[in-house]
């Protein structure tokens, strides 16, 4: 079906956008609003800093083929992985050496499953097993090796101070854990221009919908920012316009308000 308004392309964040942070399960209004978006014709999109593999069953629960992972460094279209950039190596494999020689426990994903590799257990005697599926793969001669796509370091707030190196163009340093960070691409931008290149879409025609400061780099010209009510401060300050709540239909009411849906 042809849309009723000139074609738009949606991307939207997954947690606290797309899902109850209190459940972690897809608010139905916001399933309901992308199904409808879809059947008017528009193109619709997760972007998240998820690895694919992780972010797949969202895919599957939200009703969309369409999936910006990895930071915004993997592409996937019509439900195939058709790019996922890893980070450069040299940076952080610098990282990865000023980290181990201060004692910080690190994981190093090398692919897109739930392995990660480490020398030694100072990872989980830091920070504990991560709450997510993970099999560690423990090997005291291992060195890391190209590709590299995420790494963790076990080092509390209080002590980032001690790695000059996380703060890099290459790399973001995410804590979404009191004891690790995550350093990946920081790039939902990037992902978006990306996609659209590959798919032949309009950047002045694309809507984002974020809810937390890790949606920051998308909230950026040409494309109209929907910070959720629910949201962060800072990104409801750098938002076109802040919607109601996930939980209480927001993404639903704006894209009605809007003609995008019915």
């Amino acid at each position: 079906m042809k849309p009723k308004t000139k074609r738009k392309y949606f991307f939207f964040d997954i947690d606290g956008t797309l899902t109850d942070r209190a459940t972690n399960q897809v608010v139905p209004s916001a399933k309901e609003a992308i199904r409808l978006l879809q059947k008017n014709g528009h193109f619709c999109a997760i972007n998240t800093g998820r690895a694919a593999y992780k972010g797949a069953p969202v895919m599957d629960s939200v009703g969309v083929d369409n999936m910006i992972c990895n930071g915004g460094r993997g592409l996937i279209i019509d439900r195939k992985l058709v790019r996922n950039i890893p980070l450069d190596f040299k940076a952080v494999k610098a990282l990865y050496d000023q980290a181990v020689s201060k004692g910080y426990g690190v994981l190093v994903a090398q692919d897109n499953s739930i392995d990660v590799w480490a020398e030694n257990f100072d990872f989980i005697r830091k920070a504990g097993e991560r709450l997510e599926p993970t099999r560690y793969i423990i090997d005291r001669d291992y060195v890391p090796h190209p590709p590299v796509y995420k790494m963790y370091i076990a080092v509390p707030p209080e002590e980032e101070a001690n790695l000059p190196l996380l703060h890099h163009p290459e790399y973001g340093a995410l804590r979404f854990e009191a004891g690790y960070l995550i350093i990946q691409p920081d790039e939902k931008k990037n992902g978006i221009l990306r996609m659209l290149d590959v798919i032949g879409g309009d950047p002045e025609e694309t809507v984002v919908f974020g809810d937390d400061t890790n949606d920051l780099d998308m909230f950026s010209d040409p494309f109209y920012k929907i910070a959720m009510g629910n949201g962060h401060p800072d990104l409801k300050a750098a938002a076109d316009e802040v919607a109601p709540k996930n939980v209480d239909d927001g993404i639903y009411k704006v894209c009605k308000a809007h003609g995008w849906i019915e």
